[in-house]
């Protein structure tokens, strides 16, 4: 019978971690996982690599991956393969890199603004509007700089094989919509597990409230949290819109998306498979990217017709409020070098100064 990507390879097996803490995180990871005890396990067929991530299989990162999957099986002539396990299927994009640093996942897809707690470097994406626009965002990753910024997790065993399109990020709410920083006084809003997603909405006002993601509608319709802050097709696809009725497109960050892969499965690649494993990334990255403008526009008009009312506030009103941050951001030792060299390469190109 065929197995389905769903079903864990022959290779797998269930394995208990209970409370240990991981990496530069140290929380705790308590859960009972089906995960691997070997890395790239190796079968008589080639080698099976296991990729896990949070979204829906109709987002544009899970049809990218797909694309990435078929071109390592085709690239490989099929001595390499990978297996995707998405909607959590073995955890949060938390718990994801936890299994990478153990070497129990081979691969995953995180946000930035999630990896920042193991990979300190990242957390210079969640400065509110860094870039001024995707062009400039990506011309400047495709630099020097966003290469070295993918290899700064390897101290954590994690290593960036290449950045992925995760568009701005702007609140939605449930009750009032937002039109400037004054409105989110008061307001608990959801915020990934992310030290600057937290300091952003303190400094505009709200109350930060880390949620994980597959608990947030619920934690919408129970009023648990007033609002949300995140692109347009994960507002759309999480079906958010039916309990958050109101959608500002500030933009604030925008945060990209990392596909990581565990250098404990990464150093046990031979250098042919290390160099067919970084074009099927590519190939997955340049797919993403060019899917999710297309989503991003499908997910606005979507939403506008189930009713939302979509709001497009003054940037410039939220830019001046989080101007703190730069100063705080430049005075870390973890981030300020960063800061200066994606400056410096942004000037370069006409961008201006963050």
């Amino acid at each position: 019978m065929k197995r389905q990507p769903s079903d864990p390879p022959r290779c797998m097996r269930a394995v208990r971690v209970w409370d240990r803490p991981v990496g530069r995180a140290g929380l705790p990871f308590a859960l009972l996982l089906v995960a691997l005890v070997t890395s790239g396990c190796v079968q008589q067929d080639g080698r099976l690599l296991r990729l896990g991530h949070s979204l829906d299989t109709e987002h544009p990162v899970h049809q990218a991956l797909q694309a990435m999957a078929d071109d390592l099986a085709r690239r490989s002539d099929g001595q390499m393969r990978m297996a995707i396990y998405p909607g959590e299927q073995l955890g949060s994009e938390r718990e994801s890199l936890e299994l990478l640093q153990l070497g129990s996942l081979d691969l995953t897809k995180t946000s930035a603004s999630v990896a920042e707690a193991f990979v300190p470097a990242w957390g210079v994406f969640g400065l509110p509007y860094l870039f001024p626009d995707r062009a400039t965002r990506f011309a400047v990753l495709d630099q020097a700089v966003g290469d070295d910024l993918l290899a700064a997790g390897r101290p954590a065993r994690l290593l960036g094989l290449a950045w992925l399109d995760a568009g701005s990020r702007s609140f939605y709410t449930r009750d009032r919509p937002i039109h400037s920083p004054d409105d989110l006084a008061g307001l608990k809003i959801r915020v990934q597990e992310s030290p600057s997603a937290m300091r952003m909405v303190r400094t505009l006002g709200g109350s930060p409230t880390p949620i994980a993601w597959g608990e947030l509608y619920t934690a919408l319709d129970q009023g648990v949290v007033d609002g949300a802050e995140n692109n347009p097709p994960s507002f759309h696809l999480s079906r958010h819109y039916e309990v958050a009725r109101f959608l500002s497109l500030d933009e604030h960050t925008a945060v990209p998306d990392v596909l990581v892969v565990s250098t404990v499965t990464w150093d046990a690649l031979g250098p042919q498979e290390q160099a067919w494993l970084r074009a099927a990334a590519q190939v997955g990255a340049t797919t993403q990217k060019r899917l999710w403008q297309q989503a991003e526009q499908r997910a606005l008009e979507s939403v506008e017709a189930a009713g939302v009312t979509i709001v497009r506030p003054d940037p410039d009103a939220f830019a001046a409020k989080v101007s703190p941050l730069y100063d705080r951001a430049r005075a870390d030792p973890n981030v300020g070098p960063w800061l200066d060299r994606l400056r410096a390469a942004k000037t370069e190109r006409g961008g201006g100064e963050p």
